[in-house]
């Protein structure tokens, strides 16, 4: 008889009538072991988020309020107002095009159009996401997506030195956070696409590490052109990204269950023996060739079908809605607190490297959390950070190497917090709206970014109103984690009903 008793798969994905392998069942087995090529397609992969992470932090160097010197004896410029003074009594140290406060006269303007470029980058972000998002589960695929979005990014960067105002500058700075916006996600559902469960956490840490190994290349760049207009940044890291883009354009392979989705089943078993190890690959191509073909997508949503999915199911409009709120609170401790390193009164070049520094070890541990349940790591770090972020506010400026110190805990924490959660978006839905769930969740922190560059500015005589704020906001976050399921070692699942099945199995 062709027909069995109904068995329930231990990865709990799908209840199967018949005893015939899934796509995900085939591709788990085939992956289970990552050979060499799989491995430098990870990497290749990954090597995008140096360049997502320079654009990110791009202001605190290129935005930032320089020093300045009196040329004139009744002038002091530790206590004078420069708004006070007429232009002809003080100078900035070094060239007035350093940054874009020197360069475009705002140094006494208010927080709202110092705050407008960065602003404007989370804004790009923040609508980067919806109109971007669903191209990569539907027309274009994660790997077409990635490679557009770098490409046209350090292009609008390169073509940000050209403004001559604040306006035409926070344009560029919106274009950029436009094309940024997708680069994370297409990153993170690309690499975990790409492997078996086992795999999962360690790809992500490779994500994690070419992050911090941008973020830390920054401030070096930034030193060696202290002396150099703030265009000068926008350049160096704009042109690597663009011979980058050429290179995973010829070597990166696109993501094997976007293109079983795809009903691309002949790319994917190509692609599968490509990736997988060499002892491997024989039995993956067996194990694909016995399986039914995918489904194609329904012609009725179309571009968007993968939104639409989620608002007709009661449990994923819910789940999504508490995971963003989660991701708006650890977002924004996570790009807050390297952003406000200006406000501890700190070398700033070493304030960023410290900062930087802080990555690795938290990379370290995220490896070691592989086991653990993702929901109390989550809450436990997410509380750690707002904790220390509220002793920031206590300690005062008072105690500098104390505060400093405080902030960097803060900042570890709620890296660590990150590093769990992006791994925990994946596993929470399916890959038919993986990219855009992923996408979403990531800018709901983009939407509560928009308002850090005023925080900061207010926190300049108040630090309640920027790491007060901050440590407020994630600890209240973490209230939405009791509405969320758990989901340590379970395997991604392919549909929409083959994670309603799951969920209603939870419940």
């Amino acid at each position: 008889m062709e027909d069995s008793v109904p068995i329930l798969r231990n990865s709990d994905c799908i209840v199967q009538e018949k005893l015939i392998p899934s796509w995900d069942e085939a591709i788990e087995n085939g992956l289970r072991e990552l050979g060499w090529s799989g491995m430098a397609q990870c990497i290749l992969v990954s090597i995008a988020m140096c360049f997502d992470a320079q654009q990110s932090f791009m202001a605190i160097y290129s935005d930032d309020y320089p020093t300045w010197h009196c040329t004139e004896t009744a002038c002091t410029s530790s206590r004078s107002d420069i708004c006070k003074l007429p232009k002809s009594s003080w100078a900035w140290d070094g060239p007035s095009s350093k940054t874009i406060i020197s360069q475009f006269g705002l140094e006494c303007a208010g927080s709202f159009i110092t705050g407008l470029p960065q602003s404007s980058f989370f804004a790009g972000c923040l609508i980067g996401s919806f109109l971007l998002a669903s191209l990569a589960d539907t027309s274009l695929g994660r790997k077409n997506l990635l490679l557009l979005s770098c490409l046209s990014m350090s292009i609008s960067s390169i073509f940000i030195v050209f403004s001559t105002n604040v306006w035409i500058y926070s344009a560029f700075k919106f274009l950029i956070g436009f094309w940024r916006s997708s680069i994370g996600t297409c990153v993170l559902v690309l690499l975990t696409e790409k492997v078996s469960t086992e795999w999962r956490f360690t790809v992500g840490i490779v994500e994690y590490f070419c992050f911090t190994l941008g973020y830390m290349i920054l401030p070096g760049i930034a030193y060696i052109n202290k002396n150099s207009s703030w265009k000068t940044l926008y350049v160096w890291t704009s042109i690597p990204a663009i011979f980058y883009s050429i290179i995973a354009y010829l070597f990166v392979t696109e993501s094997p269950r976007w293109l079983l989705m795809q009903g691309r089943e002949q790319e994917a078993m190509a692609m599968l023996n490509g990736v997988s190890s060499v002892e491997n690959g024989a039995n993956l191509t067996a194990s694909l060739l016995k399986v039914p073909a995918a489904k194609q997508k329904s012609s009725i949503f179309q571009l968007y079908s993968s939104i639409a999915e989620l608002f007709e199911r009661s449990w994923a409009l819910k789940r999504m809605v508490a995971i963003m709120v989660l991701g708006l609170g650890i977002g924004m401790v996570y790009f807050g607190m390297p952003l406000a390193v200006g406000n501890l009164g700190f070398d700033i070049y070493l304030a960023v490297v410290l900062n930087a520094l802080m990555e690795i070890p938290s990379c370290v541990v995220t490896y070691f959390l592989e086991n653990y349940r993702r929901k109390p790591s989550i809450l436990a770090f997410s509380v750690a950070s707002g904790i220390c972020c509220v002793l920031c506010v206590v300690v005062g400026s008072g105690q500098q190497v104390a505060k400093v110190g405080i902030s960097l805990v803060a900042f570890f924490s709620a890296v660590t917090a990150y590093n769990v959660f992006l791994i925990y978006i994946i596993e929470l839905f399916p890959t038919s709206v993986r990219n855009t769930t992923t996408s979403l969740v990531r800018q709901a922190t983009v939407f509560g970014n928009i308002f850090i560059p005023f925080l900061i500015s207010a926190g300049r005589k108040n630090d309640i109103f920027s790491y007060g704020v901050f440590g407020v906001v994630i600890i209240s976050s973490c209230l939405t984690l009791v509405c969320l399921p758990e989901t340590t070692g379970i395997a991604l699942c392919d549909t929409m009903d083959q994670q309603e099945k799951k969920h209603s199995l939870s419940v």
